[in-house]
């Protein structure tokens, strides 16, 4: 979409907002994923600050990053952000990385592996340097296994950091794939977001996940709402990236080949002046559990089509239920991490 004479976007009125869980906070439905800014091919920082700012414009008030994103990187553009809007309440959230540098986590992993107290303090502290901030409304675990919720080390740790006032809420990034593999945090009532890939394909959190989460009043960040792009539409079976870029790693043959004619059948699907990427943020904005998605939004073209969806809202039931026969049961591999 184009701005029209008032720099909005044609037909945009305004944002909306969630509760975030028990934290309480108004969080816009549609926030900011940093990775491609931090991470990908063909980032550039002044692009990325103006697409940042044209978020903050348009009412996006919630941000996601990690010390991964460019080891820092990232975080230093989101601290950026947040002195140049000194006025507004931008909620800020970041991931300590594993110790181990493993993502992802495995099952015979043990805290000390990934996060041992003393490393979560010291990764606490590098972020807040790199942001330049005094302290992140949301810290996640940037990896997770369920069976370290029975070492409440790094629980105790958190509220140490916590009544230091260096965070406010703690929260988990779950394993691609493995959504049940949250559950048990999120009913030891020691978090208070859980972030999980959901999307028209990877619908498998509606079924024990999301359920716990609105038992126990914790708030859900979806991720991947693309797919990695799959579902803009936009991908082809000879798509190609640049030397060094995730995806090539990601969209290896047996996964690129079978998304983009998955893709192709969902545009079928398509009303009259709905487009792809339009659909498959409004699938997941359909759903009462989901607090905020963070969709990747590298140029503010990417902001004003993204943050339309806000407005929109969601989908009607019949294109829903049209939906539901498009998830896509898939298993990690070598190649989906």
């Amino acid at each position: 979409m184009s701005p029209d004479e008032s720099g909005l976007p044609p037909h945009f009125k305004f944002m909306k907002y969630r509760r975030f869980g028990r934290t309480n906070w108004q969080v816009s439905d549609i926030g900011y994923g940093m990775w491609g800014m931090g991470g990908w091919t063909g980032s550039d920082d002044e692009e990325s600050l103006a697409s940042l700012q044209r978020a903050v414009d348009l009412g996006c008030n919630f941000f996601d990053t990690a010390w991964a994103y460019g080891e820092g990187h990232s975080e230093a553009l989101l601290g950026e952000l947040i002195r140049a809007n000194p006025q507004k309440k931008l909620y800020t959230a970041t991931k300590i990385p594993p110790k181990n540098s493993a993502w992802p986590s495995r099952r015979e992993f043990t805290l000390d592996d990934t996060f041992p107290p003393d490393y979560i303090e010291q990764r606490v502290h590098e972020s807040l340097e790199h942001a330049g901030v005094e302290s992140f409304d949301l810290v996640q675990f940037h990896v997770w296994e369920d069976s370290w919720v029975k070492d409440d080390r790094w629980a105790r740790k958190i509220d140490d950091l916590r009544a230091q006032k260096l965070l406010t809420a703690v929260g988990i990034s779950i394993n691609r794939w493995e959504p049940w593999n949250g559950v048990e945090a999120v009913r030891s009532g020691l978090i208070d977001s859980v972030q999980v890939i959901y999307n028209i394909f990877d619908q498998n959190p509606e079924d024990e996940l999301f359920p716990a989460c609105l038992e126990k009043d914790v708030a859900v960040i979806a991720r991947v709402p693309f797919d990695e792009g799959t579902l803009t539409g936009t991908l082809s079976k000879d798509s190609k990236w640049p030397e060094g870029d995730w995806r090539n790693i990601y969209f290896v043959a047996e996964n690129l080949i079978p998304s983009v004619e998955r893709a192709e059948k969902l545009k079928t699907l398509l009303p009259a002046g709905l487009t792809l990427p339009e659909m498959a943020l409004r699938f997941i904005l359909s759903n009462p559990a989901v607090s905020t998605i963070i969709p990747g939004m590298r140029k503010a073209s990417h902001v004003d089509s993204n943050i339309g969806a806000s407005d929109d809202g969601r989908l009607s039931n019949e294109l829903l239920a049209e939906l539901r026969n498009h998830r896509w049961e898939r298993k990690p591999a070598s190649w989906s991490q």
